[in-house]
């Protein structure tokens, strides 16, 4: 399975390499991708944690009910 997946069946097949440099690219894409939401994810709880909330300004004791 290993071999299967380092492209090393059937020797050097041009089709074999292109898909696991594709493949290989896919991945860091989706590293990339994770990383940048991670950081995203970690700023948006940092602000909850310290209060930077929207909702702040709100008085929740005058609020009229959304459903009567």
């Amino acid at each position: 399975m290993a071999k299967a997946l380092l492209g090393h069946i059937g020797g050097s097949d041009p089709r074999v390499l292109a898909e696991m440099r594709r493949l290989q690219q896919r991945v860091q894409d989706l590293e990339t991708q994770l990383l940048r939401v991670q950081a995203e994810n970690d700023a948006l709880a940092a602000a909850t944690r310290h209060g930077d909330s929207v909702l702040d300004g709100i008085d929740v004791p005058k609020a009229e009910p959304a459903l009567t």
